[in-house]
């Protein structure tokens, strides 16, 4: 049996400690979920994907330190980073994943990985009293995402780097899972974004891919266009050529492997 091999890998970014570390394990059988669990636990990142061949196609799984959740989106691209890296899969061949939300199909053009995940629309909701004590911010509009995150729209990009939530408050509220958006100050930008998750474990992801199901279909509806470059404005930072085709988000990014490990 060929030794466990785990890598962490920087997603939507070039550089090394920049963008949204990943754990990425490729396993040659499906191990117990326990044991999944306990691996996410000890890399102690956002999330760590695990994945299984299985026939054509690659079984998919993701962990944070707390919990499994559906999809990832820097996970993913960090797994398919690894994948055409190592050569596990050709770089002129796709990659399909399948997942908790469905089948996930990637490719590899002139260095960036592009995924091609679900579409999420967005619903208004009101805006309650209060909300600034909890997340730090008044937002000018408030909606709920078809996968059960908070999404705010913010006035502008200081009030998305400025906002500084009580993430205590928010794991106990409908707020546990929160985007926050503005169009973006910068012109090489179209929008920016953070990303929170207290009530995962993660009080604020660096780069957030699976956000943009939700950010490309709302900023599509504002704006009328389909193809966008975000900027995820964290501590780390992160960019992201995005795309509507249909009822499909794109989702592209760069990656840095930083290191590999045996599991022993």
């Amino acid at each position: 049996m060929k030794p466990k091999i785990i890598y962490q890998v920087d997603a939507f970014t070039t550089e090394p400690f920049k963008g949204n570390p990943a754990g990425v394990c490729i396993l040659e059988s499906e191990m117990p979920e326990e044991w999944m669990h306990n691996m996410a636990a000890e890399m102690n990142l956002s999330e760590t994907a695990f994945i299984v061949p299985d026939g054509k196609t690659f079984k998919i799984r993701f962990f944070s330190p707390e919990a499994e959740i559906p999809l990832c989106g820097h996970a993913t691209l960090s797994s398919s980073h690894i994948m055409y890296e190592t050569g596990v899969v050709k770089k002129n061949k796709e990659i399909t994943f399948m997942s908790k939300a469905g089948k996930l199909v990637i490719r590899f053009d002139n260095g960036w990985v592009t995924m091609n995940f679900p579409a999420y629309q967005v619903k208004p909701v009101k805006i309650p009293d209060g909300i600034d004590k909890i997340i730090g911010v008044t937002p000018a509009e408030l909606h709920r995402t078809a996968h059960g995150w908070s999404f705010a729209l913010l006035r502008n990009e200081k009030e998305v780097k400025e906002m500084k939530p009580d993430f205590k408050a928010m794991r106990n509220s409908e707020f546990g899972d929160l985007i926050v958006t503005a169009p973006s100050d910068d012109p090489s930008f179209d929008f920016c974004v953070r990303c929170f998750a207290p009530a995962l474990g993660i009080d604020e992801d660096p780069v957030t891919g699976s956000a943009h199901c939700a950010l490309v279909p709302f900023w599509h509806d504002k704006t009328g266009r389909n193809e966008f470059v975000s900027h995820q404005v964290s501590r780390r930072g992160g960019i992201l050529k995005v795309a509507l085709k249909g009822d499909r988000v794109e989702i592209s990014g760069q990656a840095k492997t930083i290191f590999r490990a045996e599991l022993l």
